[in-house]
């Protein structure tokens, strides 16, 4: 039975992108949510929930206090990649409970400008399980843990280095047709396989990309965003689930992603099945990663992704539109992508899409991971 929520988003928008030298994360946050503003046509002093995530602390509160505004509810809940889309379902809660009525969503990175990725990763407390049981043997986080989970999926189900260079190839097509994508260069199979190797079986063009950047949401009520400037996208169906900290210490089984349980719950809400789906969104910080949710998605069984995303089936013309602005592979990954999933989901639900558009698409699905198998988060999006 269909419990679809009666909030909706009413604009979406991205700050410059790419790389942005002398400007910081708050300000492209700041750009991201005016231009998101003045697409809905509403101003600052609208604005009563910000829902913020940087890599600092109380990003909300920065941004609270960096665009003037007064808030009556505030949330940085920091989860990883995915914590914009956590930020979408408990942006409805409060709305549907009346803690706010406009919702303010906003991510900046600019590390690529701040060249601050490093493969060593980044400091923390030495008394964390991180620290004593993990960095001191080298492993590379969360890179290395994806690499060991493809060496799983290839060992169990015969999933090849070929396949998962099908997904970087797919995303560099759908890029070509996005302006706003940061590599548009022709991609073939043979250059992913030929690029260095960063953790076997992962070799760079199978890693998302690391760009500045900076994107905004805005949310309100069903009934408030009939009207306003843009026709609203209602969030109809939204799950999520959590089940450790960075580190996968306890996982017993590398291949459980926890995708398959958020999907079915959000397509459970929205009173969707796969045959509905026009458009998917997938967090795709790794190919690898994309072919195991691919498969805990439900779009096709355990062992079957590697095969699934052979001969175009998700590149433009294929039949499934998966990742069609080029994804964090090849559109850009500012650090964390999860708001980009949702700007370019409801860009395509509004038709606004370009040569990249998939025909009259009505409903599309979101799916953001983080950390390391840490968290998981389904939206499913509709047309009003």
């Amino acid at each position: 039975m269909s419990t679809r929520t009666e909030v909706a988003i009413v604009a979406v928008a991205e700050s410059d992108l790419g790389k942005t030298p002398g400007k910081n994360a708050a300000q492209l946050q700041a750009q991201a949510a005016r231009r998101a503003l003045v697409e809905a046509g509403l101003t600052l002093a609208d604005v009563d929930g910000v829902f913020a995530h940087t890599e600092g602390i109380y990003p909300s509160l920065l941004m609270t206090e960096y665009l003037g505004v007064k808030t009556r509810y505030t949330d940085s809940t920091s989860a990883g990649g995915l914590s914009n889309l956590m930020h979408v379902v408990h942006a409805i809660a409060a709305i549907q409970s009346g803690l706010c009525e406009v919702a303010l969503i906003t991510y900046g990175s600019t590390q690529a400008s701040d060249a601050s990725r490093r493969l060593g990763g980044i400091p923390e407390d030495p008394r964390s399980p991180r620290s004593q049981f993990v960095t001191p043997y080298g492993q590379m986080t969360p890179l290395g843990y994806y690499a060991m989970a493809a060496h799983r999926h290839m060992y169990q189900y015969g999933t090849t280095s070929e396949q998962m260079a099908e997904v970087a190839v797919a995303a560099r097509k759908w890029a070509q047709l996005n302006p706003k994508a940061y590599r548009r260069e022709p991609l073939t199979v043979d250059e992913v396989l030929a690029s260095p190797m960063i953790a076997e079986p992962l070799h760079v063009r199978d890693c998302c990309l690391v760009t500045d950047g900076g994107g905004a949401v805005i949310l309100t009520s069903l009934e408030r965003a009939r009207s306003l400037r843009q026709k609203p996208v209602r969030v109809i169906g939204a799950a999520e689930s959590q089940s450790h900290h960075f580190t996968p210490l306890g996982v017993k089984d590398w291949l459980d992603t926890g995708v398959s349980s958020t999907a079915r719950a959000a397509m459970q809400m929205a009173g969707v099945t796969h045959d509905d789906l026009d458009v998917v969104q997938i967090y795709d910080h790794f190919t690898s990663g994309v072919i195991q949710a691919l498969e805990d998605l439900g779009f096709c069984k355990r062992g079957e992704g590697g095969s699934f995303v052979t001969g175009g089936r998700i590149a433009p013309g294929g039949s499934l539109a998966l990742n069609t602005s080029g994804g964090g592979l090849s559109y850009g990954h500012p650090g964390m992508f999860g708001i980009f999933l949702i700007i370019e989901a409801v860009r395509q639900l509004r038709g606004e899409c370009g040569q990249r558009q998939v025909r009259d698409a009505k409903v599309s699905l979101c799916q953001g991971a983080s950390l390391v198998f840490s968290a998981q988060t389904t939206l499913i999006l509709g047309r009003d």
